[in-house]
């Protein structure tokens, strides 16, 4: 069996909406994926591919098989206590993720990972300290495997179902000057 690779980009909102509204708002409106974050100059998007596409025309992108958008949000409620080192001195340093998902052919092949280890790699480069979320509870298991511990009690989104509050440490970092994350 032949293990694909995987690759992530930053892409625009625009590339990964598709996939978000077929998995998390299936058989409603194109509008219904788009997040008022999603304009916001801060925030970021994250695509998954398998395979090399390098060299692909406009037009020619190779398919999205996984996607997440990432921005800067105070931690909700207090800063969680630190697993190792000082605790952060400010919440302006958390970065939040929503509309994580995999395309059904490729779940359980690692895009998930792969978006959530370039994202937290993209948020440290903008000097993120925390990474959380409001994940559906029956992820706990994948965001516990990424290193985040649920907080907090389960919540009901209403039309989606059963939430947590999972957060993960990051170690912020500096980029090197002229150093940016890959496009397609």
């Amino acid at each position: 069996m032949t293990v694909p690779v995987i690759r992530t980009a930053l892409v625009p909102a625009s590339e990964i909406l598709g996939l978000r509204r077929e998995v998390l708002r299936p058989g409603l409106p194109r509008e219904a994926a788009v997040f008022p974050e999603d304009g916001d100059p801060a925030a970021f998007h994250i695509a998954s591919y398998e395979g090399a596409y390098e060299g692909f025309r406009e037009g020619d992108a190779p398919e999205v098989l996984g996607c997440g958008t990432f921005f800067p949000e105070p931690f909700p409620g207090p800063f969680p206590e630190p697993l190792s080192g000082p605790r952060p001195d400010s919440a302006a340093t958390a970065y939040r993720f929503r509309g994580m998902a995999s395309a059904p052919a490729a779940r359980g092949r690692g895009h998930g990972a792969a978006v959530l280890r370039a994202g937290t790699a993209e948020a440290a480069a903008r000097g993120a300290a925390l990474l959380w979320c409001n994940g559906r509870t029956t992820a706990r298991g994948f965001y516990e495997r990424q290193g985040f511990r649920a907080r907090g009690e389960e919540f009901v989104v209403e039309g989606v179902g059963p939430h947590l509050v999972f957060v993960r440490e990051i170690r912020p970092r500096t980029r090197p000057a002229g150093d940016a994350a890959a496009r397609p």
